[in-house]
Parts: C-alpha cells; sequence; structure tokens
C-alpha cells in the first residue's frame, strides 16, 4: 500500500542531501558509535531495523530470547524500531532520515524509496544479494526482479519486494446469514442487491432490532472494493489502481467502468444497503461493526480473519464466514485486484553501507527454509505455546515484547502451511475456502509494482484526492453523477496527463 509523502514533511528531505555527503565516511548509528564495527551483546554485530507496522506490544531489548536466538544462530543482534502509537509512518520515517536517524535497514513507505534511490540515498544490492542474502536472492521469482529494476533510472536493484503469489484480499460474506434469509450466494449485481435487502429487512443477526449493515466501507470510500470489482474497476484498500482499459494502461479512478461502479454505489447508500456512516468510519469502528454481528458483506484479507471471527462466536455461535464470489455486471468483466509483485519491503540507505552485510545477513535468516517454522511461531513460551501437540500463538499484548519478522513472500503452499499451523481445525476448512474463491475472480493488475516515481510533482495526483472527493460527494448526493466526467477532467489538467504517460512509459518497459 503507497500513500502520498506527507506535504508538510516534504521540507524535510531537502536534508537528505546533506547526509548523504556525511555518508561518504563510516557510517553511525544514532548514539554516534561505528555500526560496522559496533557489537551487541555476546560479541554481535548490532544491525537497527526499521519496520513501520507491528501492532501491539513493546520493543524488545538486548537480553529478549528471540532477539537472543536469532543473535546466536547469525551473529546479528536485532535493535527494532517502529512507528510510535498516534504517530504517521511515512512522517516518522522522514523525521528519522532528516535527524540522521537512520537504521541499517527499513521497510520503505509512502513512496520514499523513490526518493532515496533518485537522491542516491539508497544502496544498491545487486552484487550484495547473492553473497550475503543467497535464500532473498534465489527465492524471490526473476519477474519479480525485473520489475525492481524498472523502477530505478539506472536498473539497478534497490529493494527487496513483497511477493504474495495468492490473492490477499476478497469479498467476504456471512454465509449464515444468506442461510437465515433463505437465499443464495448472488450471480449478478441485481440478485445481490436482492439479498442485501433481504439483509436489512429480515433481521439475520437475530436481535430483534433493524440494525443490520448490508453491507459497510470506511472513510474516503476505502476497504469495499468489492463493490468496485463487479464493474472490472482495479482497486487496492480503496485507491484506484493501473490496469489496461480499451488496449492501454489508464488510471482506473477516470475510467467509464468506475463511473458505473459509483452510480452502483450510490443508489445502495440511497436505499440504506450499504452503511450510511462509511464515509465516517474510522478503521476501528468499521472493523468493530463486523466484529459485533452487524455487517452482512465485506471485503478483507481472508488469511487474518481468525480474531474477528473468534468475536464474532462470541455473540453469534452460528457464524461462518464465506467469500463471495463476485457477482457480474452486465457489461463488465468482475475480478479481484491481485498484486503479486514489486512492492518495495527492504531497503538499506547508502548511508548504511559498512553495516549493510550484515543487514543483509539478517534478512537471509527468515528467508531461509530451514527458520520458516521459527518465522512463525517464534520461540515457546514468548511467541507461542504448545496445546495437544499443537504450536499455537500467544495474543500480542501492551507489555509483552514484540518479535521481528521480515519475510513477504508467500506462496499457495505456504499459505496452507500458515492455515492449518495457526487456525483452529474447526476453522481451517473455512479459510481455505476462502482462498480458493478469491483465487478463481482474482486477476494481477497491469500497473503491479508500478514505481512511485511515476507521480514526482502531482501530489495530489499520487494521493487519490481528487478521486476520494467526487467519490464521497456523488455517493452521499451532494453532487450529482455528471460531476464525475467534471473530475475526469480535472484530474487530467491537473497532471492525470503527464501522470499517464510516465505510466505508460514505465509499462512498455517492463513488457520488454
Amino acid at each position: 500500500m503507497r500513500k502520498q509523502l506527507s506535504r508538510k514533511m516534504m521540507p524535510l528531505m531537502l536534508s537528505l542531501a546533506m547526509l548523504l555527503v556525511a555518508g561518504c565516511g563510516s557510517a553511525t548509528t544514532s548514539s554516534g558509535n561505528d555500526v560496522g564495527n559496533g557489537e551487541g551483546s555476546g560479541g554481535a554485530v548490532k544491525v537497527k531495523v526499521f519496520k513501520s507496522h507491528m501492532g501491539v506490544g513493546s520493543l524488545p531489548t538486548a537480553d529478549n530470547p528471540h532477539v537472543k536466538y536469532i543473535a546466536e544462530k547469525t551473529g546479528v543482534q536485532y535493535e527494532l524500531i517502529t512507528t510510535p502509537p498516534g504517530s504517521e509512518p511515512s512522517e516518522y520515517l522522514n523525521l528519522m532520515i532528516a535527524s540522521d536517524e537512520l537504521p541499517d535497514i527499513l521497510r520503505p513507505i509512502g513512496g520514499i524509496e523513490q526518493t532515496l534511490i533518485q537522491q542516491g540515498g539508497a544502496l544498491p544490492l545487486d552484487e550484495l544479494l547473492p553473497e550475503y542474502a543467497p535464500h532473498v536472492w534465489e527465492s524471490i521469482p526473476q519477474e519479480a526482479w525485473d520489475i525492481v529494476r524498472s523502477a530505478s533510472p539506472d536498473g539497478k536493484i534497490y529493494y527487496v519486494p513483497k511477493v504474495f503469489l495468492v490473492p490477499e484480499r476478497a469479498p467476504l460474506i456471512r454465509q449464515d446469514w444468506v442461510d437465515k434469509v433463505g437465499m443464495e450466494m448472488p450471480k449478478t449485481t441485481d440478485e445481490y442487491v436482492e439479498l442485501l435487502t433481504a439483509f436489512r429487512d429480515k433481521d439475520p443477526n437475530g436481535n430483534g432490532k433493524p440494525d443490520e449493515l448490508p453491507t459497510s466501507g470506511r472513510e474516503f470510500g476505502r476497504w469495499m472494493d468489492h463493490l468496485f470489482a463487479m464493474y472490472g474497476v482495479a482497486m487496492w484498500e480503496g485507491y484506484p489502481e493501473w490496469d489496461e482499459y480499451d488496449g492501454k494502461i489508464q488510471y482506473a479512478g477516470t475510467t467509464d467502468n468506475m463511473r458505473e461502479a459509483i452510480k452502483f454505489i450510490r443508489m445502495l447508500y440511497v436505499e440504506k444497503l450499504l452503511d450510511n456512516e462509511t464515509f465516517l468510519n474510522k478503521g476501528e469502528v468499521w472493523q468493530a461493526k463486523i466484529n459485533n454481528n452487524l455487517v452482512g458483506s465485506w471485503y478483507h484479507l481472508p488469511a487474518n480473519v481468525r480474531d474477528r471471527y473468534n468475536a464474532m462466536l462470541t455473540q453469534a455461535p452460528d457464524a461462518y464466514i464465506a467469500a463471495m464470489p463476485l457477482p457480474k455486471a452486465e457489461g463488465f468483466e468482475a475480478f479481484v485486484t491481485q498484486k503479486s509483485m514489486g512492492e518495495p519491503e527492504w531497503m538499506i540507505p547508502a548511508t548504511k553501507q559498512d553495516n549493510a552485510p550484515n543487514a543483509l545477513k539478517l534478512l537471509d535468516f527468515f528467508y531461509n527454509p530451514e527458520n520458516d517454522e521459527f518465522g512463525r511461531f517464534g520461540l515457546e513460551g514468548e511467541q507461542h505455546e504448545v496445546k495437544d501437540g499443537r504450536k499455537v500463538i500467544l495474543p500480542p499484548a501492551d507489555n509483552k515484547p514484540l518479535a521481528l519478522g521480515m519475510k513477504n513472500l508467500t506462496t499457495a503452499e505456504d499459505m496452507n502451511k500458515r492455515i492449518e499451523e495457526t487456525y483452529p481445525e474447526d476453522q481451517q476448512q473455512m479459510v481455505k475456502d476462502m482462498f480458493e474463491v478469491s483465487t478463481a475472480d482474482a486477476r494481477q493488475i497491469a500497473g503491479d509494482g508500478l514505481p512511485a516515481s511515476v507521480y514526482e510533482g502531482f501530489p495530489d495526483i499520487q494521493s487519490h484526492k481528487l478521486f476520494q472527493e467526487v467519490l464521497t460527494k456523488i455517493v452521499i448526493g451532494e453532487l450529482p453523477i455528471e460531476a464525475y466526467d467534471e473530475y475526469v477532467k480535472k484530474w487530467n489538467a491537473s497532471g492525470g496527463e503527464v501522470v499517464t504517460q510516465r505510466v505508460q512509459e514505465w509499462y512498455e518497459k517492463v513488457r520488454k
């Protein structure tokens, strides 16, 4: 997921050039110690790792068992850095860059990888990966490395990409609600509307109140991709993507497909088949509605459904979540957007060149197949416990140290193993069925791996600001559908034409 770099933080990037000059000498940590020669406990080399999203928990210290185990195996002691509560990840990362608090290896976010690449702040990894991270180098498909190379002006590899070879997201639905209203999975948009109407009117949650939300989304029209997908719109967590329309790659947010999808969503809103608080829903509010047995149809990650499903069961013991095959809209080809490879996952700042071999050695530990089980479960008593002969992940807690994981490469085999090892037996088939359905509808989009550099100079295009504004206003009735046509003209005049040309040039380069 890429977001626009915060506009108020962009001036901080001006100091990057000064940092790069300073980086020509020995790389240093925030405390001024020589990273290449600095030792952690027990003689291990220390590597600072920035990972933007880590969830609940405290940062581990040098004496943490997970840290010590990896240090014993690799000679590298990791020091984890993550975004503080209440901070925005891209802004926090920019602050570290501006204040010379760079980690040795980082997960880029907000398009910052392109800023670093273009200003010489990213370390090329072409020669280092085969030597210091052979498992990373060999396990990532050549196609993914080619996409990474296409994202840099000199054709070099500046980051390790995320590779996810199964669909991550899917339209989800309460199968028990479908059964209670006496209907079947919808095959068309008309049948879907009929089903949502039954959800609204027939009290499928059984509490005697008209409180059901047939389908729901989040502020800015996010996380309701299923409603766009029926009309062949490439969407990723509510952001229009780039895909082929009329024989050439285009921004999905300006297509006829999008116009028809917005008309459909507007109708759902008027009929109260779409949660009328959708454009007010923060993430936690939206999730609470799903967990509390109020939402019948939504869009999310099947792999992360366990905790949400367990919360649901406390109020609805017969709850059952299924993936919904996409209903078809007449004249459109429905599909679930799949982005499989090329998205930046790890990069090393140029100023940390001296410690790069150790950072890559740490990364390689997680990509080594011999350490897969440790990567999933960690240590007994720390990250998991054994019940009835099976390893069970311990729930996160504020006072419990976080454990670093660095591998983001998933195949269908990996996903099946994850489900079997981390889900209760009575939930495993449910989740496997979700992936089977979503895989049948999924299609990798043409813009998979598109570099953020195509948006340079046009932050409003990159942030989808214009799209989100017109979507919201049309759906809630502040503007007529005809306003979409004016928006398309404005989008093109505001830099969209320039960005489209850049994207099309990149796409031709990738295809060659």
